[in-house]
């Protein structure tokens, strides 16, 4: 096969967070409730906080998106590859394992 892969990875660390909160839990939290209210309603009494609807928040590390290109007959071996660019690079540094693939486009 001819042509290039564009390859995105990021780096996986131990200490990564990737939650998800509905917005019920997030203003249950009676720190969260203390800090809106003193915000946004200073100096008032007998304030409750409601929601319409059940949206949900994210609460994720924010990762940096690395970019390698490889040959299309490389295809089969691109984790491995990520990892060696990031070993190569030094981009996996203590308490963190590995890599995970986030985008493949081809380039003719």
């Amino acid at each position: 096969m001819e042509g290039m892969i564009k390859v995105s990875y990021t780096v996986m660390c131990k200490n990564d967070v990737n939650k998800e909160l509905s917005l019920a839990e997030i203003f249950s939290n009676e720190k969260v409730e203390k800090a809106i209210k003193s915000e946004f309603a200073k100096g008032l009494r007998n304030l409750v906080i409601s929601h319409k609807g059940e949206a949900e928040v994210f609460l994720k590390t924010e990762k940096m998106v690395f970019e390698m290109m490889v040959n299309k007959n490389d295809f089969a071996d691109l984790l491995e590859l990520a990892e060696e660019d990031a070993r190569k690079h030094k981009r996996i540094k203590k308490e963190c394992d590995g890599v995970e693939l986030v985008d493949i486009l081809t380039i003719d």
